[in-house]
């Protein structure tokens, strides 16, 4: 008799995870959420912005929130990742053409976010990479977080080393990231561009960040992640936290405390292209890990407090809330819609944040009453096991 893999049952689900996932939907939202509303891509905050309340709204996100849930949820997926493996091989289930599956239809969910919906896409890069994650996933626990480890500081040191010796021998102005008539042209498209447009724009925009010249550093700061996921899986860091809880707190702290010095040295010091780089790419994961730690040490008999569960209603629904968050932000901004785009700053962006996450909280909860899983997940589960579950709760 074929025997088939079943989707994740819900007594099965760790409750941390789901929490921390949205814990880094809320924070990947406030990020992205300036470049849903101005060209962020190709300004200078500080000057874009020039109210005291705009830029302690920025300097608050480039610290503690910027670089540091992308991260959060790049290992979390490398988490769910052996998770997965782990409950095929227990039912004698090869896992290579269940995950094929799984990555070949969030490449094409990116695609169309990518360049129908927003250019700040996330899944097109994590399908990629997961495919090369499936010629690491039998590796040990230690020797996969080891590797890691070892793959994400290795270049990404080197990387920095290269940009500040560059900056000894190029001018300054030629270093410059700033592009003062790309905002502009931003702007134009985004604020009276039709569909086709800002289709073009979007394009442009998702190119600028995702080209060959950036692949290397695309794959050194988001690849060596899954890695140090999954092997915090495999070592069972998360299902057993009363267990490991003095152990997660000395990391939790001693990530806190790096995470948040490299993420401050450019408030610290004078700014240059090797410190920036450095903030984001050293602190951005350093705090990521105390975030996610931090949740991990609060659990007690799988359970979290009471005020962390409403994240674990949106985390249940990672995906479907992830491509919510860039429709209804592109519907706002963009000239298709409402046409806010460029007339928003820092702050009151922030606070728009805040209003519709809150909104998804309230509408996660009540889809999850009715629903076992998201409407995207719920796709995405059935391409997967090759076996439609069941979408709509008794009674």
């Amino acid at each position: 008799m074929d025997r088939q893999v079943s989707p994740v049952l819900e007594k099965d689900r760790i409750i941390s995870l789901d929490i921390m996932r949205g814990f880094a939907i809320l924070g990947i939202f406030l990020v992205n959420m300036l470049s849903f509303h101005s060209p962020y891509l190709y300004i200078d905050p500080f000057e874009w912005w020039d109210s005291p309340a705009d830029k302690g709204t920025y300097a608050f996100i480039d610290i503690f929130v910027q670089a540091s849930f992308y991260p959060l949820f790049s290992m979390l997926f490398g988490y769910g990742l052996v998770i997965l493996r782990e409950r095929a091989m227990a039912k004698g289930l090869g896992f290579g053409g269940m995950a094929a599956r799984r990555f070949s239809l969030l490449l094409l969910i990116g695609i169309i976010h990518a360049f129908l919906i927003w250019h700040g896409d996330i899944l097109i890069n994590y399908a990629i990479f997961g495919f090369i994650f499936l010629l690491f996933v039998k590796m040990s626990g230690k020797n996969m977080l080891l590797t890691g480890v070892l793959l994400y500081i290795i270049p990404n040191l080197l990387f920095v080393l290269l940009l500040f010796a560059t900056v000894l021998f190029v001018p300054p102005e030629d270093l410059s990231i700033y592009d003062q008539e790309a905002a502009l042209a931003s702007l134009q498209a985004y604020q009276n561009g039709s569909f086709s447009e800002i289709t073009v724009q979007r394009i442009q925009d998702w190119s600028g960040v995702n080209n060959l010249a950036s692949l290397p550093i695309m794959l050194a700061s988001i690849f060596p992640l899954f890695l140090i996921g999954g092997g915090a899986a495999k070592l069972r860091w998360l299902e057993e936290p009363e267990k490991n809880r003095a152990f997660l707190m000395k990391i939790m702290l001693v990530s806190l405390a790096a995470g948040l010095l490299f993420k401050s040295l450019p408030y610290l010091t004078e700014s240059s292209l090797g410190l920036d780089y450095m903030q984001d790419i050293f602190g951005g994961p350093l705090l990521a890990i105390a975030y996610g730690l931090g949740i991990a040490v609060m659990m007690k008999n799988s359970q979290g407090p009471g005020f962390l569960l409403p994240l674990s209603y949106v985390g249940k629904l990672s995906l479907s809330n992830y491509l919510f968050q860039s429709i209804i932000s592109t519907f706002i901004f963009y000239s298709y819609g409402l046409g806010f785009y460029g007339k928003v700053s820092a702050f009151w962006g922030t606070l728009l944040v805040i209003f519709i996450f809150a909104f998804q909280v309230i509408i996660s909860r009540f889809w999850l009453a009715r629903y076992y899983y998201g409407p995207v997940e719920w796709l995405w589960r059935s391409f997967t096991y090759l076996k439609i579950p069941n979408l709509k709760r008794k009674g």
